[in-house]
């Protein structure tokens, strides 16, 4: 007499499946997880494309608004790193959302590459931002800013601050694009690693 198998029923030894799989990623987790630094370079470098590429499209479409209205982009750009001010409450937003887009993208990179702890992968995306921009200011201040390898790239979102020169309106973009693109970061790390949580789950269900 033969016996077929009974196909799986859900709710049919799911809670042991469950345990299983949590205790297999925990100690894939304790052997495998911590803050990988070189994932989160390639998510910097990740970041640093996708705001190039965002900051050059709105620069495309900024110049076909200024076709239409009779203004000069180049020049509102120049007033505008003067004169932190004139940046207005519609470029600080553009700004913000470029970076938190780009980083976003950035801490996906390294989330999916370390596969654990998609938060810290995320602030590890942002710390290297921030180290490899301390490094670039150091350098410009010891050696002149032709060595300030982002202000020559011009398709790069730069802060529409002097130096020196820290207005209200500027500390305020400041923070703004500081907590923006850590958000977007962490956010992106933790959806990197969400991927390969829907991968262990459906590799260890039985």
């Amino acid at each position: 007499m033969s016996h077929e198998r009974s196909p799986h029923r859900p709710g049919v030894g799911d809670t042991g499946d469950a345990r299983d799989r949590e205790s297999v990623v925990s100690r894939e987790s304790e052997r495998y997880g911590g803050i990988k630094f070189g994932a989160a370079f390639f998510g910097w470098l990740t970041a640093t494309g996708m705001a190039l590429l965002l900051t050059a499209l709105l620069g495309a479409l900024g110049a076909v608004l200024s076709l239409a209205t009779d203004t000069d982009i180049g020049k509102a750009a120049d007033e505008a790193a003067d004169d932190p001010q004139t940046i207005g409450i519609a470029g600080g937003i553009a700004l913000t959302v470029i970076l938190f887009v780009a980083y976003y993208c950035g801490g996906y990179v390294a989330g999916r590459m370390a596969r654990f702890n998609g938060a810290k992968q995320g602030l590890a995306v942002w710390l290297w931002a921030v180290l490899i921009a301390v490094v670039i200011a150091v350098l410009g201040a010891i050696a002149g800013n032709k060595y300030d390898v982002l202000a020559e790239l011009n398709g790069m979102p730069r802060l529409p601050l002097n130096e020196g020169d820290l207005t209200l309106g500027g500390i305020i973009t400041l923070i703004a694009v500081a907590v923006a693109s850590l958000l977007g970061a962490v956010l992106g790390g933790l959806a990197g690693m969400h991927f390969h949580r829907k991968v262990d789950r459906a590799g260890l269900t039985t």
